[in-house]
C-alpha cells in the first residue's frame, strides 16, 4: 500500500495522508477481535487514489471491512461499527460546537446544554444536583459503544439517537445515562444513584433492552413510553367518532394501536328501523386506515394498527378481502394488519367440517340482549345454540351459514397473499385473564403478545350551558403497556433473578413517569399497571449452551419457569414497597392463583418451589396485573446483537440492503457454534409451535409467534392448516404473521414490522 495520498478535507482544502494513521486506526479498532488488520490493508490498496475525500476514504475503509466479513471471521463486522464511531463522535463534536477529543465529554454540562435547547427534559436537573449528575457521570463507560456491530450501531444511531437542527446530537451512553436517570429519579435518595448504576449496567451491556417509545421517548420532556394500546368500537357514532380520535393520538405519540371492531353492525343491518342502511366495519376500518397514515409517529414511519374482527361477524367474509389485489378499490385498507378472533366453538367446527353462521352484531343485541363481542368459553356456546335454534325459526332475518373449514381456507389462502390475518384465540386468551372481575380481553394488540381487558368509552349527547359545551363520559379502559426484553444471548446463568428485578422495576417505574396520549390509557394504566417483560435472543441462549432448538422444548420450559418466577417474585416484593395493583381485589391473583392456576398445577408441573411465592402473594398482593410478554423484537435485535425474540434463526449469514448499504448479519455466536443454530426455513413449523406453547406455560400475556412454511420443501395448505390447529391445540394464544417463501425465491409475504414493541 503506498505511503503517502493527496487527500480532500472536509473544508475543501488539499493535503498529505500519510497511510500509517490509518493503519493506526484499524489496528486501535481491530483490539480484542479475532481477525488480522493486515489483511483489510492489504485489500484497501486497489481502492484509495489521490483526490479522495477524508469522507471517501473512511467509507472505503468501512465498507471493505464488511465484503470481509463471514461466518469464519465475523468480527469484522465489528472492526467497521468500530470505524464508523470514529467519525460519528467527530461528527457529534462538530455539531455541538466543541472541540473534538476521542472520548465523552463532560456528561452534567451535556445535561445542562441539551435541557437549555430542550433536547432533555427539565426533569434531570430539577430531580438531581449538579454533583449527583457528576456522580452519575462517572458511571458512563465508553467501551461499551465498541461491542455493537455495524448493523447495530448504524441503526442506533439512525433511529434512536436524538437530534438538534437535524443533526444527531446525542452519543449512545449519553441516551443510556440519562435514559437510567430518569427511570430511577422517583427511588428513595440514599439508594436512587445505585438504582441508576443498575439500571445503567443493564442496559449499557445489553442485557435488558429497551422498546422502542422508553429508547426515544425517555429523555424528551413530556414523551409516551408505552408501546401497546387495545381500544374497541362501540356501535354508536359518538364512539365510533371517539375511537377515531383514539387510533390518531395513540398513533402520534408513537403507539401501536388494537382495535376490536366485533360491535360494529354489519352492513346491510338496520339504522333506526330501516333495513339495508348500515355500511358496515369496512368504511370504519378505512378511516382508521387513513388516520394511521396521517399521524406518521415524528416521521420515522406510518402509525400501525391492527383491527380485529371476531369470526362470528356477518362482514368477515369482506374482512378477509381487505388487502387483496382484485375487487372493488374503494373497500380495501392496504396499511392496516387484519386480526381474525376465533374461539374454540369455531375451532371445532372447523375441525368437525361443520356449518358456521356469520351474525349482524346489532340485531342479536336489540333482539335478545346479547353483546356477542363481550361473550367467551361456556357462556358464548350457550348464547350461540340458542341463536342456531332461533334461526331455525325464522326469528333472526341477517344472518349467513357458512362452512367452517371453508371460512378457515379463506383465511389461509390470504395469509399466503400478505402474511395477515393475524389470528387469536379468545379462549385461551381469556381463560389466563388474571382479571375476569373487570370485563374480557376483546383481541390482542399490534404484535399479539400483550393484551388485557379492555371497554369501550360510552359518550353521552352533547350540552351546552353557561356558554360552555359538555359531554358526560363513562370512562372505558384502553390497554396500555410498556415492555422490556432480557436479552438472554448476553445472559450469564445466575444472572436471571436480578436481571429480571431490574426489568420489573424499571417498567413500573415507567408506568409512574409516562405521559399516555389518551386518559382511557392513563386509567388503565394507574387501575391494572400492566406491563411485558420479554425475552429475547433465545436461538443464542440454545447454541451458546450446544443445545439445537429442534429438541430444546425441555430447555426452555426450565427457563421459562425461572423467568417467570423472578418476574412474578419481583412484582410481589415491588407490592410490599409499593403496594399492590389498584383492581388487585377479584382479581385470579387475589384468588390464590398464579398464572389462573392453583398450587395443585405447579406441584405436578414445575420444579421450583412456587409455595413460597404463593403465600407471599397471598399475604402482599401483586403491584402489575400483568407481568411478561414475549414482543417480535425484530429490528431492536439488530442492537442488541442478538437473534430476533425466541424463534429461530432466518439464515446463518445474510446481507441487508439498507440506507446504511450492504450490511451483513450474522448471529453472535456463529464461529463457534455454527452447528447449532437451526434455521426456521428447515424446521417444521410444529417445532416451533411446541416450543412457544411450552414457554406460554409461563408467560401470562402473549408471544408473537411467527410461522414460515418454506414452499420450496413440499409444503401444502394441509400443512399449514394442521400447524395452525395444533397451535389452537397446544395452548398458543395467538399466531402472528404466517409467512411463507415462495417457491424458487427467499421472498416472505410481511409487512413493516411494529417498532412500537420492539424492545
Amino acid at each position: 500500500m503506498a505511503k503517502r495520498y493527496r487527500v480532500i478535507k472536509r473544508n475543501g482544502e488539499s493535503a498529505t495522508l500519510d497511510i500509517a494513521k490509518i493503519r493506526k486506526v484499524i489496528q486501535w479498532a481491530a483490539e480484542g477481535l479475532d481477525i488480522n488488520p493486515i489483511e483489510l490493508e492489504s485489500k484497501l490498496e486497489i481502492h484509495f487514489r489521490n483526490n479522495m475525500t477524508t469522507g471517501e476514504i473512511h467509507e472505503t475503509v468501512i465498507e471493505t471491512s464488511l465484503r470481509l466479513t463471514s461466518i469464519e471471521e465475523p468480527d469484522w463486522r465489528i472492526l467497521a461499527a468500530r470505524l464508523k464511531l470514529v467519525d460519528f463522535y467527530k461528527r457529534v463534536h462538530m455539531t455541538r460546537g466543541i472541540p473534538y477529543e476521542y472520548r465523552y465529554p463532560s456528561y452534567c454540562q451535556t445535561v445542562k446544554d441539551f435541557v437549555a435547547k430542550g433536547i432533555y427534559s427539565s426533569l434531570l436537573l430539577e430531580r438531581y444536583s449538579e454533583k449527583e449528575l457528576h456522580k452519575a457521570g462517572q458511571f458512563l463507560r465508553q467501551e461499551y459503544d465498541y461491542d455493537y456491530d455495524y448493523a447495530g450501531i448504524s441503526l442506533l444511531i439512525k433511529r434512536y439517537m436524538l437530534e438538534y437542527d437535524n443533526q444527531v446530537i446525542e452519543m449512545p451512553q449519553e441516551a443510556l445515562l440519562t435514559i437510567a436517570l430518569l427511570i430511577e429519579q422517583n427511588q428513595p435518595h440514599e439508594i436512587r444513584l445505585q438504582r441508576v448504576r443498575d439500571t445503567y449496567g443493564m442496559l449499557a451491556k445489553r442485557k435488558i433492552s429497551l422498546a422502542t417509545p422508553i429508547l426515544i421517548n425517555l429523555r424528551k420532556p413530556n414523551g409516551n413510553l408505552s408501546s401497546c394500546f387495545i381500544t374497541a368500537f362501540d356501535d354508536d357514532t359518538n364512539s365510533i367518532f371517539h375511537t377515531f380520535e383514539q387510533v390518531g393520538q395513540i398513533s402520534s405519540g408513537g403507539g401501536g394501536v388494537g382495535v376490536s371492531i366485533s360491535r360494529i353492525r354489519s352492513q346491510g343491518s338496520r339504522i333506526r328501523n330501516s333495513l339495508g342502511r348500515a355500511g358496515g366495519v369496512v368504511p370504519n376500518i378505512r378511516v382508521v386506515n387513513d388516520i394511521a397514515l396521517y399521524f406518521n409517529q415524528g416521521g420515522k414511519r406510518a402509525g400501525a394498527v391492527t383491527v380485529a374482527l371476531d369470526s362470528w361477524h356477518l362482514d368477515m367474509e369482506d374482512f378477509l378481502e381487505l388487502q387483496t389485489e382484485n375487487g372493488d378499490q374503494r373497500r380495501k385498507a392496504y396499511d392496516v394488519f387484519p386480526q381474525v378472533v376465533v374461539t374454540d366453538r369455531f375451532m371445532q367446527a372447523v375441525e368437525n367440517n361443520e356449518d358456521w353462521y356469520l351474525f349482524d352484531p346489532h340485531e342479536i343485541r336489540s333482539k335478545y340482549q346479547y353483546e356477542l363481542a363481550d361473550l367467551w368459553g361456556e357462556e358464548f356456546e350457550s348464547v350461540l345454540a340458542h341463536l342456531y335454534v332461533e334461526i331455525d325459526k325464522g326469528h333472526i332475518e341477517l344472518f349467513e351459514k357458512v362452512n367452517a373449514k371453508d371460512l378457515y381456507k379463506q383465511v389461509m389462502k390470504v395469509q399466503i397473499e400478505s402474511g395477515m390475518p393475524y389470528i387469536s384465540f379468545k379462549d385461551t386468551i381469556n381463560r389466563a385473564n388474571p382479571n375476569k372481575h373487570l370485563g374480557i380481553i376483546p383481541c390482542t394488540n399490534l404484535c399479539v403478545e400483550s393484551f388485557s381487558v379492555v371497554k369501550p368509552t360510552k359518550i353521552g349527547a352533547q350540552s351546552f350551558a353557561n356558554d360552555s359545551i359538555t359531554r358526560e363520559m363513562e370512562p372505558g379502559l384502553v390497554h396500555t403497556c410498556n415492555l422490556v426484553s432480557i436479552n438472554l444471548a448476553n445472559l450469564e446463568d445466575d444472572e436471571l433473578p436480578g436481571i429480571c428485578e431490574t426489568a420489573v422495576r424499571i417498567l413500573d417505574n415507567c408506568i409512574d413517569i409516562t405521559d399516555v396520549p389518551v386518559a382511557e390509557g392513563q386509567r388503565h394504566n394507574e387501575l391494572l399497571r400492566t406491563i411485558g417483560v420479554g425475552l429475547m435472543g433465545l436461538a443464542d441462549y440454545l447454541a451458546r449452551r450446544d443445545i439445537p432448538y429442534v429438541g430444546a422444548t425441555d430447555a426452555v420450559e426450565k427457563l421459562a419457569e425461572e423467568f417467570a418466577y423472578h418476574c412474578i417474585s419481583a412484582s410481589c416484593d415491588l407490592a410490599v414497597e409499593r403496594g399492590r395493583y389498584p383492581l388487585f381485589e377479584g382479581s385470579s391473583w387475589s384468588q390464590k392463583l398464579i398464572l389462573c392456576r392453583d398450587r395443585n398445577w405447579f406441584a405436578e408441573n414445575a420444579t421450583l418451589n412456587w409455595d413460597t411465592l404463593f403465600d407471599r402473594i397471598s399475604e402482599h398482593g401483586i403491584r402489575n396485573s400483568h407481568i411478561t410478554a414475549i414482543a417480535p423484537n425484530t429490528s431492536s435485535s439488530i442492537v442488541q446483537g442478538c437473534t430476533a425474540s425466541v424463534l429461530p434463526i432466518f439464515s446463518k449469514f445474510y446481507i441487508d440492503n439498507n440506507s446504511n448499504g450492504t450490511v451483513p448479519i450474522v448471529p453472535p455466536f456463529i464461529k463457534e457454534k455454527l452447528w447449532h443454530y437451526q434455521e426456521s426455513k428447515h424446521i417444521d413449523q410444529k417445532v416451533v409451535v411446541d416450543l412457544v406453547s411450552r414457554l406460554q406455560n409461563y408467560v401470562d400475556t402473549g408471544i408473537s409467534m411467527e410461522l414460515l412454511f418454506n414452499l420450496n420443501k413440499n409444503i401444502t395448505a394441509k400443512d399449514i392448516y394442521e400447524t395452525h390447529m395444533e397451535a389452537w391445540k397446544k395452548g398458543c394464544k395467538a399466531i402472528y404473521y404466517t409467512r411463507s417463501i415462495q417457491k424458487n425465491s427467499n421472498i416472505i409475504s410481511d409487512k413493516d414490522e411494529c417498532i412500537s414493541c420492539a424492545g
